[in-house]
């Protein structure tokens, strides 16, 4: 398990909750994105701001934090490549067990095929930032769009189509090529002369 920086605004001190089961805190805080956090396609920004609302339970395994998280996702559609902004707004529930309950959860898990893992608490603190990046990126479509009907781009020539409906391309079945040059005559002898 990696040490966590007890500086960092993503690390949330639990001291006067440990190990009093029942005690509640809740808590807000405006964070800075240190990464991405997304895909190459949508994300919010590394230094974009980022809203945590977290209550932090006792409870007799550890600390249960329930929470949300707000921000703005930044990126482009899929089919017109306009660039876009998604509202973020995503809940989250993680218990951050005590480090003598984890052990021994590690320990019952042991014989199992699947172990689940285990957020712990370190020095009664818990890290946010990895429950955070995982809530979001599975909270952001997969493919956004600017809107539900977005034509795209022309797939010949690249013109957006939302902005000439009407757009098209007289295509010509190669198989049927031949016919068009009998309905144009001029063509051939044109053709000859370059």
């Amino acid at each position: 398990m990696a040490t966590q920086d007890a500086a960092s605004p993503w690390v949330f001190d639990t001291r006067e909750l440990v190990r009093r089961a029942g005690a509640m805190k809740e808590t807000s805080r405006v964070v800075t994105a240190p990464d991405q956090i997304g895909t190459d396609v949508i994300a919010i920004k590394a230094g974009d701001p980022v809203e945590l609302e977290l209550r932090m339970e006792s409870v007799m395994e550890g600390v249960l934090a329930t929470g949300s998280v707000g921000a703005t996702a930044t990126g482009v559609c899929v089919r017109c490549l306009d660039d876009l902004e998604i509202p973020v707004e995503v809940t989250f529930q993680e218990l951050f067990a005590y480090p003598d309950r984890a052990a021994h959860h590690q320990q019952v898990a042991a014989g199992e095929d699947e172990q689940d893992d285990v957020h712990e608490l370190e020095d009664d603190q818990m890290d946010l930032e990895e429950l955070v990046r995982d809530a979001v990126v599975t909270a952001l479509p997969f493919q956004p769009v600017c809107r539900d009907d977005c034509p795209g781009l022309c797939s010949e020539c690249g013109a957006r189509l939302a902005d000439d409906p009407e757009h098209h391309h007289d295509v010509i079945d190669p198989r049927w090529s031949a016919l068009a040059d009998l309905a144009h005559p001029g063509t051939d002898d044109e053709k000859k002369r370059n």
